[in-house]
């Protein structure tokens, strides 16, 4: 059959009305297929995909029926349109196979307008139902995208509340291990290299920060410039979230220094409540709040470079880990002395204590 033109496959025993129906399909323009049975008919069909299939009913080896009843049971063929071929005075045959799901009915003796009617009508109906099937998956397609589009800028939980009722209650949680990550003299850095190789060593940073956030089983936040934001036992239960930030920022610190770029970070977690919500209209951003982020974000700029740097509260949740992590006393503005326990990035490899996510 040629691509260019309708299809149309004949199923009919009869090679006297197999060759006047080719004739005449050739002269409408059509391209045209023929089967002298129903089990040779079901294969044309999924060889070929025809437009419109003409089809009679009593023939050996599979009668009309049947070969209907299974197109009509395949989803695969299920909306090619099928016209019965049929005498006049057989109407009972007509009333079934109309009934079985047969889009129209082609009388003996053919008649040439009737039978062009009846192929444009049901060639007709086929094209739209290809285009509306088309649209639909444009529409699945679209609707996918958007739904992974969401789901890179928001977490799966967040994403499924949005999709149930349009908007995310907010929350409060008692306990969540929130991780700071930044790039120690990166501004320096900017202003000494050319913008092309800050880009791409950040994007790289970024991309195995994410990694090793999900090895953990954190939850990004966002980054802030140079800076990543994560937070552990926040949507997923962790038997020690403290445990998992700590362990990822550790590895955190061991990549930035394995770059070619060889960039030190300083990691800064704390623990404690916050609140937890969807705030934005045009763009979504799934954000977090409370003294336990602040806290976090001071420990990270206080604390020192190539350590994972803990509040006293934060450090007390994995000190059976970290024994004799050292600690300093720093004024930080706004708390008052604050304890911060450093945690280096040999720590595990020295005590032998590795932690699996």
């Amino acid at each position: 059959m040629e691509e260019s033109k309708s299809k149309i496959l004949i199923i009919d025993d009869d090679p006297f009305n197999i060759d006047f129906l080719e004739q005449e399909l050739a002269d409408l323009g059509y391209n045209t297929a023929s089967a002298s049975n129903g089990a040779q008919g079901l294969e044309m069909v999924l060889k070929h995909m025809p437009d419109l299939v003409l089809l009679d009913i009593m023939m050996p080896v599979m009668d009309g029926f049947t070969v209907l009843s299974r197109l009509k049971a395949d989803p695969v063929t299920r909306g090619i349109p099928v016209v019965i071929v049929s005498a006049l005075g057989d109407m009972h045959t007509v009333i079934k196979g109309i009934e079985m799901g047969a889009e129209d009915f082609l009388p003996k003796p053919f008649d040439p307008i009737l039978l062009r009617a009846r192929l444009a009508n049901g060639v007709q109906k086929r094209s739209w139902q290809i285009q509306e099937q088309e649209y639909i998956k444009q529409i699945e397609e679209s609707r996918q995208r958007i739904d992974d589009l969401l789901h890179v800028i928001l977490p799966g939980p967040v994403v499924h509340e949005l999709m149930e009722g349009d908007k995310v209650q907010p929350r409060k949680f008692p306990g969540v291990a929130v991780l700071f990550v930044d790039i120690v003299e990166f501004t320096p850095y900017t202003e000494a290299h050319p913008v092309e190789e800050v880009i791409t060593n950040l994007q790289t940073l970024v991309i195995a920060y994410e990694e090793l956030a999900l090895k953990w089983r954190l939850q990004k936040i966002k980054t802030i410039g140079d800076s990543f934001m994560a937070a552990g036992g926040l949507l997923e239960t962790l038997e020690n979230p403290v445990g998992n930030c700590t362990a990822c920022g550790l590895e955190m610190i061991a990549f930035a220094r394995s770059m070619p770029v060889g960039w030190d970070v300083r990691v800064g977690v704390d623990y404690g409540p916050l609140i937890a919500g969807v705030v934005g209209k045009r763009q979504y951003l799934y954000d977090i709040w409370g003294d336990t982020v602040n806290v976090a974000h001071r420990v990270e700029s206080y604390g020192e470079a190539g350590c994972v740097n803990l509040t006293r509260r934060a450090w007390e949740q994995v000190s059976d880990r970290y024994p004799h992590a050292p600690f300093d006393s720093w004024m930080v503005k706004g708390k008052g002395d604050v304890e911060i326990f450093r945690v280096e990035v040999d720590y595990e490899a020295k005590s032998g204590k590795l932690i699996t996510p």
